[in-house]
């Protein structure tokens, strides 16, 4: 077989009839499916592909669900009863390259626990996605949409679930001006949409949000010898919030498009992604974001990405992401219901015909490591359907121990960067330091209030004539000051005291709650 070094090899067929199937890098950005049943071989088939990529210098990003994939940064190993039928395999398509080796991966973790922590903040997430992470109605997300233009016109930067809950108590205690000018807040709306944070916390979404936050940059890397980076998100306890997955992934891509330059037509792709499980991007989403989902990956192409679903059934994607993705590998479906039959009927009908076999039945028949597949060809017209053996893994089938993975961390190229996090000055500070400056004027405004009454030497003395006028002009230069200091005073308090960290931060919201409830 000749090879090719402007395309990946995938696979071929074992009798001679088939031809071997390439993946064209120029067309790697056309997007692509990998579907198939539980056991058909889909993650073969993802870490194939992501091998090849790397080798091409091709940095890749990929979810691991199952904890099987950081095995990518082990060589396999002939002795292993899992990589025994390979060499036969390779022999049998004309594999002649057939090498067992590693490859150059970073691990990721939101949890922070078995890779680099990830995380963003609250302005880069946005209220779209964050109220898609917090399932919330129309009217609690045009809550949230309040939340963000005030935070944004009163400079408020908006990083962590504590600004956004100090935020929501700052909103309700201000409901009624804030209804004035933009709509109805209700405090029902409010209070719901701090149940759904107290949710996502216990779920450990917290974690997600704050500094620093996730450089893209430190994604889309090679190593010292040209091969593309791995990174690898350890999504095993991820996938125990199916929301919160679903909701990092898009944000992962709506950021990769915000902040990529277009680039047009490139020989290969500057990045590509693998979104295990895709289904749950979907699921229960509304229709502005899934066609938000449908524009980003129809023009992120331009921008040298692409982006491959990774599900059971193409039934599983909407029918407008599904018509962008050109590259398809199909595994075997089963049809064992009306509902099977039919998927396994229309993702027949999306391939172009192979006079030598059915390709509805070769779906449906198509064995363990084999899958029926149609590339994009020249001018991105899609290939012809063929059945295809796919080629063997160079790397280790399955997890990777502990140790391994604390050894690649410590020897991790951007070691201690996301490990230490960082609360900087935001929403929560701002909105802190104003309670305290209300609280020091209302106090200050008391003890004015209370002078003339203190100098009077008896029942019948009448007040300085310059007492009452000096004392008005202060209580009134002052007024809205204090009704919004008080207000944010009383209503913060007990979320500050929580969320303030260390003794000095105690001392000020004690302060403040004794020199409000002492003005009164």
């Amino acid at each position: 077989m000749d090879w090719r070094d402007d395309a990946i090899f995938l696979g071929g067929g074992g009798d001679g009839r088939a031809l071997p199937q390439w993946l064209l890098l120029e067309y790697a950005n056309g997007h692509g499916l990998i579907a198939g049943a539980t056991g058909t071989g889909k993650t073969v088939t993802l870490q194939i592909m992501a091998e090849a990529f790397s080798d091409h210098g091709v940095p890749v990003f990929l979810s691991d669900v199952k904890g099987d994939l950081a095995g990518l940064s082990r060589a396999g190993d002939p002795t292993n009863r899992l990589h025994a039928p390979f060499t036969e395999r390779a022999t049998q398509i004309g594999y002649e390259r057939f090498s067992y080796k590693s490859y150059p991966t970073l691990l990721w973790d939101v949890f922070s626990t078995s890779g680099h922590p990830v995380r963003t903040t609250l302005a880069e997430m946005g209220p779209l996605l964050l109220s898609r992470l917090l399932d919330l109605t129309e009217a609690q997300e045009g809550v949230i949409n309040i939340v963000f233009r005030v935070a944004d016109e009163e400079g408020l930067a908006l990083l962590d679930l504590s600004d956004l809950r100090a935020m929501l108590i700052w909103l309700g205690e201000n409901a009624r001006e804030m209804s004035r000018r933009y709509g109805n807040v209700s405090s029902a709306s409010i209070g719901a949409i701090q149940r759904r944070l107290l949710v996502l916390e216990t779920q450990g979404g917290a974690q997600l949000f704050g500094e620093p936050a996730l450089e893209l940059s430190d994604m889309m890397r090679c190593d010292e010898t040209g091969r593309g980076l791995i990174s690898i998100l350890d999504a095993r306890q991820l996938m125990m919030a199916p929301r919160l997955y679903a909701t990092f992934l898009l944000w992962l891509l709506s950021e990769l498009f915000e902040e990529l330059p277009e680039i047009g037509d490139p020989e290969k792709p500057k990045l590509v992604l693998f979104f295990d499980e895709a289904h749950l991007l979907f699921d229960d989403a509304p229709r502005a974001l899934v066609e938000k989902i449908e524009q980003v990956a129809r023009l992120i192409r331009s921008k040298g990405v692409g982006v491959y679903f990774v599900s059971q059934s193409p039934a599983d994607l909407p029918a407008d992401v599904l018509r962008q993705l050109g590259n398809r590998v199909q595994h075997a479906l089963r049809a064992f219901t009306a509902r099977d039959q039919k998927a396994l009927r229309l993702a027949a009908q999306t391939y172009r015909d192979n006079p030598d076999f059915e390709t509805e039945a070769a779906i449906r028949e198509v064995g363990v490591g084999e899958a029926v597949t149609s590339m994009l060809e020249k001018k991105g017209v899609p290939g012809i359907v063929e059945r295809t053996l796919i080629r063997p893994p160079a790397s280790r089938l399955g997890p990777i121990e502990d140790a391994e993975r604390a050894e690649m961390l410590a020897a991790s190229p951007i070691r201690g960067k996301y490990e230490a996090s960082v609360d900087r000055d935001s929403a929560f500070e701002a909105l802190a330091r104003r309670a305290e400056a209300a609280a020091q004027a209302s106090e200050a405004g008391s003890k004015d209030a209370s002078e003339p009454e203190a100098r009077r030497p008896g029942r019948g003395r009448r007040y300085a004539p310059d007492g009452p006028a000096r004392t008005t002009r202060g209580i009134g230069s002052t007024r809205r000051e204090d009704s919004l200091g008080q207000s944010i005073g009383d209503a913060m308090t007990g979320a500050l005291l929580k969320e303030l960290k260390g003794t000095s931060g105690r001392r000020l919201v004690r302060g403040i709650l004794g020199t409000l409830f002492k003005g009164r």
